[in-house]
């Protein structure tokens, strides 16, 4: 352990920094994590949506085709 002022306070400064680092990485890729599945659930939402709506139109056709 250093014994002069400057090396002292590297020291002990230098554990809270880095835990605060790898909280904030962590953090982040938590937040980009959520935002990419969010991303991803809207879009399989609307292609699901869409694909019903495309169903619905032809069924809709072949009834009024039928009468």
């Amino acid at each position: 352990m250093p014994q002069d002022f400057w090396g002292n306070a590297v020291f002990s400064v230098t554990p809270t920094i880095l835990v605060g680092l790898l909280f904030w990485f962590i953090m982040r890729a938590l937040i980009r994590s959520d935002r990419s599945e969010r991303s991803a659930q809207t879009k399989a939402e609307g292609e699901a949506m869409a694909r019903i709506e495309a169903e619905e139109r032809e069924r809709m056709r072949k009834a009024a085709d039928r009468g």
